[in-house]
């Protein structure tokens, strides 16, 4: 057997043995923790890889782990989903979901292909969304995301300085091949890291999220140690790989991250997450309704990043401009799937590349699945001054899900030029989505609410002293 079916046939097993390991993850775990661990871990280390069967959504390592996290709370935390009572602020998600039948009748391809592409939806947007409905809608369960991505990122740093040294070579070492071409991996002069990841930009995003999410938990004074060592060197060290993780818009949101996580912590005020959120709307707005066609953008990027970088903006906002074009010929419901939504020579080549995720989404299922998709997202961050008053913000317990609304908000821009899809960033937005109005919020090492935070055991207590080292006091 070669080498090549070797890493092809270990990564069958990894993928189709994934559910059936996370049911055993479950049954040693405590059903929150096994989710975080189930969808960090699928991400950041199972192989890129994707298996199609007719009729069926493409099978990959979120499909995996969608369907293995539900099927282990069906089997061992099945009161999460009987305890379920929807909100309002849920129909987004049912709406992105079932649009897909919409788009497929309207333009005559009937139920099944709606159906299908339906299904893929659910599994890759519904699941996600409601597992976080069911596990992080209190201000403990999304702490604990937190930390899950911080250690998720602290994990990336040496995987990502060894690339940084020696070419992405990890995904290729373990399972047999390179997950892209090896040319989209130099970048000035060197190497940008893409560990197990699809792209180097995800990698950017992701260490930019696990950044934003350890200097919310440190500066908030949810964790000042862990594992004997301050917080602070954790934290400059994911904040330094991903600048060096060479991606530019990812280093931008950084630094618009950072400024928002700053005024929060120093004017109590959410007018960072709503100027990030209206940031996004009005760019979508703009683009979609054909009044502005980025030219700018172009000009500002030559000045600022060079001819690449503005060379590689133009493309994307070129053909930005020609498929919203065409998406605005079924404004509604869009083209639907099988490719319609693009653009084909008079040979049938395709002649356009899709770079964005709202021009995808607004081609596919037009304005009703390109708003939904916004809202799903965007309307928990918004809703969270609502929920919590802003002063409360940096406190331990409540600065995670102020850090969620900011990351997300941040996803959302990112996306407005990439479609890096990760679905650790809907399990927070059905976390937040979820949240009750909270009045208060206890101080630390004080009894909480039940209708605040689950209630803490002494068994927890003692696994996060050994681990993070004493609360904060005061």
């Amino acid at each position: 057997m070669s080498a090549q079916e070797q890493g092809t046939t270990f990564v069958a097993v990894m993928l189709f043995g994934w559910p059936f390991l996370l049911i055993v993850l479950y049954l040693f775990l405590p059903p929150l923790r096994a989710t975080i661990a189930a969808f960090i871990v699928a991400w950041l280390f199972l192989p890129i890889a994707e298996y199609r069967f007719q009729g069926l959504p493409e099978y990959n390592k979120m499909t995996a782990t969608c369907l293995g996290a539900f099927a282990g709370t069906i089997l061992f935390d099945i009161n999460r989903i009987v305890r379920f009572r929807p909100k309002w602020v849920d129909s987004a998600a049912i709406v992105l979901c079932l649009c897909p039948i919409a788009s497929s009748l309207s333009n005559g391809l009937g139920l099944y292909d709606g159906l299908s592409e339906s299904l893929l939806l659910i599994i890759r947007w519904g699941l996600p969304y409601f597992i976080g409905r069911i596990y992080f809608s209190d201000l403990r369960g999304l702490r604990e995301l937190a930390i899950g991505i911080f250690i998720g990122g602290l994990i990336y740093v040496p995987l990502c300085w060894y690339e940084l040294r020696f070419s992405p070579q990890l995904h290729r070492m373990f399972y047999g091949y390179h997950q892209q071409g090896f040319a989209a991996t130099i970048r000035f002069g060197g190497y940008r890291p893409t560990v197990f990841l699809q792209h180097g930009l995800m990698v950017g995003m992701w260490m930019v999220t696990a950044a934003l999410a350890g200097l919310a938990l440190w500066r908030s004074g949810n964790l000042t140690r862990m594992f004997g060592v301050p917080m602070g060197f954790y934290v400059g060290a994911i904040l330094v790989t991903a600048v060096l993780c060479k991606s530019t818009g990812a280093v931008l949101l950084l630094g618009m991250g950072l400024v928002a996580l700053a005024l929060i912590q120093y004017m109590h005020t959410s007018w960072p997450v709503r100027g990030l959120a209206a940031l996004y709307l009005a760019y979508v707005a703009v683009r979609v309704s054909g009044l502005w066609h980025a030219g700018q953008l172009v000009t500002l990027a030559r000045a600022l990043f060079g001819e690449d970088r503005a060379f590689s903006l133009s493309v994307r906002i070129l053909n930005e401009n020609i498929l919203v074009a065409r998406a605005l010929q079924h404004a509604f419901f869009g083209w639907g799937g099988w490719g319609r939504s693009r653009i084909f020579n008079e040979v049938g080549q395709d002649i356009t590349i899709t770079d964005s995720q709202w021009v995808i989404r607004f081609g596919q299922n037009g304005l009703v699945g390109l708003v939904a998709m916004a809202l799903i997202i965007l309307v928990p961050c918004l809703l969270l001054e609502r929920k919590i008053k802003p002063r409360l913000w940096t406190h331990p317990m409540a600065a995670p899900a102020a850090a969620f609304a900011v990351i997300l908000c941040l996803w959302m821009i990112d996306n407005t030029v990439n479609d890096m899809f990760n679905p650790i960033y809907v399990l927070a937005a059905g976390g937040l989505a979820g949240l009750p109005r909270i009045v208060e919020v206890p101080a630390p090492g004080r009894v909480a609410a039940p209708e605040v935070m689950p209630r803490v055991t002494k068994d927890d207590r003692r696994r996060e002293r050994k681990m993070f080292g004493p609360p904060p006091s005061g």
